[in-house]
């Protein structure tokens, strides 16, 4: 049940809002229970053979956590967060693993699993690693089932993130979403973030995939892709990963909102980034602090001399290239970052200059240029794209603009949509505007096909 269709914004979604409203209005005790439900309803919609992994998940978790709770045995989280990624392992990485290890002597036969990915699996397993780590720490508290269900399922956010600590959450849990004086602001400004985040899905990222797919369709076919096609491909799939993304996470947090939770942001108009560093503040921020926090500093972080921070941020990339997908590209494409990242580390420690325009020029090609290695289907459908880029190619004609050219301006001087509608005032003109909006939405998406959001194969 994608945001972007018809079962959802017309079915799903309402049936969900008076159910919720009733029930938080009337039997304030549900409301809790009403929202596992509604997740896991939503969840099984794509595929309810996955419901029951998704339960057990929560289950047993919780239960290690009780179990935690009362003995305090020092291997148990660990070996907890080890079966969670060796779940993850099984159904994400079998079959890549099984691959890699056919190259060695007698292993060539190796049978390769090839299991259904459940959806979202990435995003609640580390929602898992995360709550338990710091419940070692000392720094999570007990939940009760109820609550640490919701937590991991609640269904804005269970297929894609973003990933939430439960610190940002918990509290949430326990407030009376009507009863607030600025509830109807809030709904207000959930349909507005909705209606932004389709906007931004099926007005910039949809239209940008018809430049994007044909040209990596003919690379991975090992035809040739000429320097026309090869800037249209990686320039079209630049802008179309960020609002597709960035279009869901929107869509997140405003369906969050109307039902009483605020989410983190995850996006901060991460193409007008400076250097690398900064770009991965603003780019899928929840998993970059992820990263940061239960790899990076653990790994040795910025305190153990500057060959440590250097290796961290090298393994702490590449780790999150491979947990975008279960091939070498993504891993060359974590890698590639990693080491830009530490050269970045370098120049600023040898306190060389960097002007902000050249900062940015250069941190947009890199970024553009990397996402080739993430959108490829293999080395050699990369290498091809490559090869247009630098010119070893047919120039070619017919480079389409006319989806990049607005999709580049709004990604580069527009704000984020948070930004947007907290600092427009409710007026009846602004509602009047969204609501036209989301009919032309409706009637965008009545007529072409939809396409699923990118992040949810991760």
């Amino acid at each position: 049940m994608l945001f972007n269709s018809f079962p959802f914004l017309l079915g799903f979604l309402p049936v969900a809002l008076a159910l919720h409203a009733f029930i938080a209005l009337h039997r304030p005790g549900w409301r809790l229970p009403l929202l596992v439900a509604l997740s896991l309803v939503f969840y099984g919609w794509w595929d309810p053979r996955f419901v029951p992994l998704l339960v057990a998940s929560i289950g047993l978790n919780w239960l290690v956590a009780r179990w935690f709770g009362r003995s305090r045995a020092a291997l148990l989280i660990p070996l907890a967060i080890a079966a969670n990624l060796a779940v993850l392992a099984l159904f994400k990485y079998a079959g890549f693993l099984a691959g890699l290890a056919s190259v060695l002597p007698g292993l060539h036969d190796l049978p390769r699993p090839s299991l259904a990915l459940p959806l979202g699996i990435s995003f609640f397993t580390f929602h898992h690693v995360m709550y338990l780590t710091d419940l070692r720490a000392g720094r999570a508290p007990q939940m009760s089932l109820t609550r640490y269900a919701l937590y991991i399922a609640f269904w804005p956010q269970v297929l894609a993130g973003p990933l939430v600590r439960w610190s940002e959450i918990l509290h949430q849990f326990d407030e009376k979403p009507y009863a607030r004086p600025d509830a109807a602001e809030r709904i207000g400004r959930g349909l507005m973030l909705l209606c932004i985040g389709l906007a931004k899905k099926v007005f910039l990222g949809d239209p940008l995939a018809a430049y994007a797919n044909p040209v990596f369709q003919a690379a991975a076919e090992g035809k040739v892709v000429s320097v026309a096609e090869a800037w249209q491909g990686t320039l079209a799939f630049t802008f179309q990963i960020y609002f597709d993304f960035s279009g869901y996470t929107d869509m997140a947090l405003g369906l969050a909102l109307l039902f009483g939770i605020v989410l983190p942001q995850n996006f901060d108009v991460p193409y007008r980034a400076t250097s690398l560093q900064d770009f991965w503040r603003r780019w899928h921020m929840t998993l970059s602090r992820f990263l940061r926090d239960y790899l990076y500093i653990p790994f040795g972080g910025n305190r153990r001399g500057l060959a440590v921070q250097v290796a961290a941020l090298f393994a702490t990339m590449t780790l999150g290239g491979l947990w975008h997908g279960a091939g070498l590209t993504f891993v060359a494409w974590g890698a590639a970052h990693g080491a830009g990242l530490g050269a970045g580390v370098l120049w600023r420690r040898a306190g060389l200059p960097l002007p902000a325009l050249l900062g940015w020029v250069l941190t947009f090609a890199f970024v553009a240029l990397t996402w080739v290695l993430f959108r490829a289907t293999s080395f050699e459908a990369a290498l091809t794209m490559f090869k247009g880029l630098v010119g070893l190619a047919p120039v070619g004609h017919g480079f389409k603009w006319r989806a990049l050219l607005p999709a580049a301006l709004v990604a580069l001087l527009g704000p984020t949509a948070w930004a947007a509608v907290h600092r427009l005032p409710p007026r009846p003109a602004l509602a009047v505007a969204f609501a036209v909006l989301l009919v032309a939405v409706l009637l965008r998406i009545g007529d072409d096909a939809n396409y699923e959001f990118i992040y949810f194969q991760f």
